[in-house]
């Protein structure tokens, strides 16, 4: 009770600073709105702490409503409430990374996930997540693809197993348009390449499980690895050369972008 009572205490203070700067310079709800380019129900939501403001909506607020500075101070308490503390540094790295690369066994990759995706994954979760939970979760993974279409844009290396495309995750409609997001993302976004490691594979080099790396901008490399709620960040140097070694090996073993395309697309098509 304390943890969420704590969280609801932070929502409301970001929310009575939304109203209280939106009131002094005179702006109904709807004014305020059009200029902060949201919809009025999105932005009394987050006035009555229904949802928590993205990143870039309060810096985008604190500018647009004047709030010199408040708004910017609530960014920190708000990614607190978005993400796991272990994993909030690396959410901000990845913001600014020259480089993120990941290999993933069980699932597709975050940054390309769709909403319906992301939310049957949060729903199937065990212990069972309650509805605000859920879409707390799903909101902040979709904030992170932001950084997909970002300028200068980040090098995106992915590889999946070919596994994880048959996954009926939320069922066949739901997989199907995560399969038609992915080739839609592996086209249009030339600083991504997506490739898929097939299941008949007799050398395989990941076998040890999935992990995500980057290089920061500033040209620190680092490796995060997560199974089952055992969360590793790496960066000690001979530890994360050997795992960026261990990915270009897999890189190469996998098919290439345009059979991985291919691929999926077959899958799609089979649903």
């Amino acid at each position: 009770m304390g943890a969420n009572a704590e969280v609801s205490v932070a929502r409301r203070v970001v929310g009575d600073l939304l109203r209280i700067h939106r009131v002094r310079l005179g702006l109904t709800q709807k004014e305020a709105a059009e200029r902060l380019h949201v919809s009025e129900s999105c932005l009394g939501s987050y006035e009555r702490a229904e949802r928590i403001p993205p990143v870039e909506f309060l810096k985008h607020a604190d500018e647009g409503l004047d709030a010199r500075g408040a708004l910017l101070a609530c960014v920190e308490m708000m990614e607190r409430e978005k993400y796991p503390p272990k994993f909030l540094g690396w959410v901000r790295l990845e913001r600014e990374a020259r480089v993120i690369s990941a290999y993933e066994t069980m699932l597709i990759p975050g940054l390309l996930q769709t909403e319906a995706y992301a939310r049957a994954l949060y729903e199937s979760r065990v212990p069972a997540f309650g509805e605000e939970e859920i879409q707390r979760h799903v909101q902040a993974r979709l904030e992170r693809q932001a950084l997909l279409r970002r300028e200068p844009a980040p090098r995106i290396g992915l590889v999946v197993e070919e596994s994880v495309l048959e996954r009926p995750v939320g069922g066949a409609e739901v997989l199907k348009g995560q399969l038609d997001h992915l080739l839609e993302c592996a086209r249009s976004l030339s600083h991504l390449m997506l490739q898929v490691m097939p299941t008949r594979r007799h050398t395989h080099a990941g076998l040890n499980g999935p992990m995500q790396l980057m290089v920061t901008e500033e040209g620190q490399s680092l490796v995060y690895v997560d199974a089952q709620g055992s969360v590793t960040l790496i960066s000690e140097p001979l530890q994360v050369t050997d795992l960026f070694d261990l990915f270009g090996i897999l890189r190469a073993q996998a098919l290439n972008p345009w059979e991985s395309a291919d691929l999926i697309g077959r899958k799609a098509a089979q649903l």
